[in-house]
């Protein structure tokens, strides 16, 4: 599995709160859809900060463990 990261998440336009972030908006991650590498994730704490660039596949996989996991 290949992963990059976007130095300054910034750059890029079209950022959503994923809907498992903390509702309270203390813990949220972004994802941007439709970036031709893959899924860019930001910690939406540090908009200019650094975003990981997942694998189509593999951000479908964890989602779909996240689905299936129980609730802690």
């Amino acid at each position: 599995m290949t992963e990059y990261s976007i130095p300054n998440a910034a750059t890029l336009s079209g950022w959503r709160k994923s809907s498992y972030s903390d509702n309270e908006g203390s813990e949220c991650v972004e994802v941007l859809d439709g970036h031709p590498a893959g899924v860019p994730v930001r910690d939406s704490k540090n908009p200019h900060g650094p975003a990981v660039v997942f694998p189509v596949a593999a951000w479908r996989a964890f989602i779909g463990a996240v689905k299936e996991s129980p609730t802690v």
